[in-house]
C-alpha cells in the first residue's frame, strides 16, 4: 500500500461513521464511499487489486459494491473476491454486486425481440464492431463475451452459488439502482450507456454477511 493510498483510508475512516468501499470504481466516484481502482487518474481514489488479498482487517465495513468488475476475472478469481468481500464486512454488513447477465446474451438470439433489444444491438455494431457486415444478435454476443477484458460471464444461478458458497446469505436480486437499503440505492452508473441499457445488461445481487458465524 502506498503512504498515499493509506492516507486517504485513515482519512475516510475517521471521518465516516458508517463506511462503504467500492469496488472497481472506473470514473464513477460516489461519495461517501471509499472509491477503489486498479487504474485510476483520481487522486482521491485508492488503488486496489480485487484478485489479490484485500488491505483491510476483518469486520471493517458495514457496505461493499461492485458494478461490472468480477466479469473481468476468470471463476476462481471471482470467487477468491467474494471471500475477501466476506472477510472485510461487518457481521450484517451488505454487498451489492452488479454484472452482465449471461441471460442477456441468450435473450438477444431469440428470433422475438424487443424494440430495446434491437436497438441495443445497432448501437453496440456502431460503437463496438466496426467489422460487422449487417446488424445482427451473433456479432454482438461474439464480442462482448470477448471485449473488454471480459473473462467469466455469470448467470444468476452460478452468482447465487458463488455467494452462497462465499458465506453470504439473504441473497436478493435487484433493478439497476434500486434497493431495499438506502446506502445501495442509486449507485450504478447509468451514465455511461443509453438509456435503458444498463438496465438490459445488467444482472444485481444484494447479500448479507450473517450476523452471527455458522456453526
Amino acid at each position: 500500500m502506498k503512504p498515499a493510498d493509506q492516507e486517504i483510508i485513515d482519512d475516510y475512516f475517521r471521518r465516516e461513521r458508517v463506511r462503504k468501499l467500492h469496488i472497481g470504481c472506473g470514473g464513477n466516484i460516489l461519495k461517501g464511499w471509499l472509491n477503489s481502482d486498479y487504474n485510476s487518474v483520481h487522486s482521491d481514489v485508492i488503488f486496489l487489486d480485487a484478485t489479490k488479498p484485500f488491505p483491510f482487517n476483518n469486520d471493517e465495513f458495514d457496505y461493499l459494491f461492485s458494478e461490472h468488475v468480477i466479469e473481468h476475472f476468470d471463476f476462481a478469481k471471482g470467487f477468491a473476491m467474494l471471500l475477501e468481500c466476506h472477510r472485510i464486512l461487518k457481521p450484517g454488513g451488505k454487498l451489492r454486486i452488479s454484472t452482465p447477465d449471461l441471460l442477456f446474451l441468450i435473450d438477444l438470439h431469440r428470433a422475438e425481440k424487443s424494440e430495446l433489444q434491437k436497438e441495443y444491438i445497432k448501437w453496440s455494431t456502431d460503437n463496438f464492431i466496426k467489422a460487422a457486415p449487417y446488424y445482427a444478435e451473433t456479432f454482438v454476443i461474439n464480442n462482448f463475451v470477448r471485449d473488454w477484458g471480459h473473462t467469466f460471464i455469470y448467470d444468476e444461478n452460478v452468482l447465487r452459488y458463488s455467494l452462497t458458497s462465499a458465506g453470504f446469505e439473504e441473497i436478493i436480486k435487484c433493478d439497476v439502482n434500486e434497493s431495499l437499503y438506502s446506502e445501495l440505492k442509486g449507485l450504478e452508473n447509468d451514465d455511461r450507456m443509453p438509456s435503458a441499457f444498463l438496465r438490459l445488461e445488467s444482472l444485481v445481487l444484494e447479500a448479507a454477511k450473517p450476523r452471527q458465524l455458522r456453526s
